[in-house]
């Protein structure tokens, strides 16, 4: 049984949750402020401009909502960037960057540079990438909701009549 846990530290894998969990609220705190006030933005905006018959400036709020949304996303990349230079976990910031983006996106195309002892941080990178992403998408299901109002109130809607 204990040639299972030959080379396994207790201390080093509680280290890495510990510091891993904390960047991951960091991160999604981040987050949510950021998107939540973003939505609250565009919400408040748009509806004066559907009010004002302001269409145009609801497909413009909406475009620059998703431009914002990436530099959030990007951000955050940056933020787990910052976090393994820190920590002295990296050798560079540009491979410290690569690596929280192949995380982050959950693609993996980057290999893991991670020293022994902080394997898991990888996996809290994903981790925040796939619940930022998903909070993300439900942000954007609303705006588009708001968007399509602002394009059957200018164009018509074909599917009244069904």
């Amino acid at each position: 049984m204990s040639a299972i846990f030959t080379g396994f530290s207790l201390q080093s894998f509680l280290q890495d949750i510990f510091c891993g969990t904390c960047c991951l609220v960091l991160i999604l705190i981040f987050h949510g402020s950021a998107i939540n006030h973003l939505h609250m933005r565009f919400q408040r905006r748009t509806v004066v401009n559907l009010a004002q018959h302001q269409y145009n400036r609801v497909f413009f709020h909406f475009y620059l909502s998703f431009i914002y949304i990436a530099l959030i996303h990007l951000s955050e990349i940056l933020i787990w960037s910052i976090f393994l230079l820190a920590l002295d976990l990296s050798g560079s910031a540009i491979e410290a960057i690569l690596f929280s983006g192949s995380c982050y996106t959950t693609v993996g195309f980057e290999p893991d540079i991670l020293p022994n002892g902080w394997k898991t941080i990888a996996f809290f990178i994903s981790l925040t990438g796939l619940f930022s992403l998903a909070w993300t998408t439900t942000i954007m299901i609303a705006m588009t909701t708001t968007y399509k109002a602002a394009w059957d109130q200018k164009y018509g809607n074909p599917d009244q009549g069904l």
